[in-house]
C-alpha cells in the first residue's frame, strides 16, 4: 500500500479548531480549508448567509 505522507496521523484532536463568526460553534479543520485556513469565517453556508444580520466592529 503506498504511504501517503500527509502529516495527519489520524489524530483529530490535534487538528486546529477556531470558533465560527455567527454561531460560535468550533470549527475543526479541514483539507480543503488547507490553502486559505485563515479567511475560513463560518461553519456552514446558513452560517455564511447570516452574516449580514452581524454588524462590523
Amino acid at each position: 500500500m503506498p504511504s501517503r505522507d500527509s502529516g495527519f496521523k489520524g489524530n483529530k484532536a490535534a487538528l486546529p479548531h477556531k470558533p465560527c463568526a455567527v454561531c460560535g460553534r468550533p470549527m475543526s479543520w479541514r483539507k480543503a480549508w488547507a490553502k486559505n485556513w485563515a479567511e475560513v469565517l463560518y461553519c456552514s453556508e446558513a452560517c455564511r448567509k447570516q452574516k449580514k444580520a452581524i454588524p462590523s466592529p
